[in-house]
């Protein structure tokens, strides 16, 4: 989003996008609403999940949220005691509709199909208190992972914490991809431009924002309690922003598996 928070380019796109900040599930929700609903938005950063629940949307192609290898931001935590297969309970962040599809497949797929995922707020210690396991999306993943030794210390348990993208990776062979821009192809018809011209906004900024990976590390250094070269990593090593064709193949393996495994419609990309 660099260059819609950046001059030059801000006031140029300030004059054909409105802005509202909200979770990637809320973007979904809001792309989901009749076209005249006034909550409803045109184009935004979803879970690919909602492309299999919604029809009339088109990817906007070039950018993804996605990993090629670990993504430190979507965890399981079990105790180390118990394995995957015997985890019956999942308390889990469902902030991305995508990450706990994921999530279901791994379970349905590989390690134990009769798991109950329990919807539960992103605390670390309350979801150990009703699941065997935990499943965090995001920053409190994030937070997680630097709070781990503090958390064992001060509970005496140890914890085992699975990095999901990684998981998905080794056994699918496959990118992890979260989300990827969508449009409703009614607003894109309405707007008077093409998918290519939106697509050129976006990965133009993609593309600004990855040449200025320091001031953002300094920018969210002072947001967050975790290192900046926590933060350095991950905006430069954990996380892979382009739709390139290794990303497709991820995501047609997410849909194939996720209609086989009854966890979402069937969808073709």
């Amino acid at each position: 989003m660099w260059d819609f928070e950046h001059e030059p380019h801000k006031s140029e796109l300030e004059q054909r996008y409105t802005l509202d900040w909200m979770m990637p599930s809320a973007c979904a929700e809001r792309l989901a609403l009749p076209i005249d609903h006034p909550d409803a938005a045109d184009i935004g950063l979803v879970p690919i999940a909602a492309l299999a629940t919604t029809p009339g949307l088109l990817i906007v192609p070039g950018c993804a949220i996605a990993a090629k290898r670990k993504v430190r931001s979507i965890l399981l935590v079990r105790r180390a005691g118990q394995s995957l297969a015997e985890i019956k309970t999942i308390a889990a962040d469902t902030s991305s509709k995508a990450s706990l599809a994921y999530s279901q497949i791994l379970f349905k797929k590989w390690w134990n199909p009769e798991a109950v995922f329990l919807p539960h707020r992103p605390d670390l210690d309350s979801m150990l208190e009703i699941a065997d396991a935990a499943m965090l999306i995001g920053d409190p993943a994030l937070y997680a992972l630097e709070e781990r030794q503090n958390h064992e210390e001060r509970t005496g348990q140890e914890l085992i914490y699975h990095d999901l993208a990684e998981e998905w990776i080794a056994l699918t062979g496959v990118p992890w991809v979260s989300a990827i821009w969508a449009i409703r192809e009614a607003s894109l018809a309405a707007s008077g431009r093409t998918l290519d011209e939106v697509a050129a906004d976006l990965t133009t900024s993609r593309d600004h924002g990855l040449a200025n990976i320091e001031p953002l590390v300094t920018e969210w250094s002072a947001r967050m309690t975790i290192p900046a070269s926590t933060i350095h990593t991950y905006l430069t090593s954990n996380i892979f922003y382009e739709l390139d064709p290794e990303c497709r193949t991820g995501l047609r393996k997410f849909y194939e598996l996720a209609a086989e495994t009854n966890i979402l419609p069937a969808y073709n990309l």
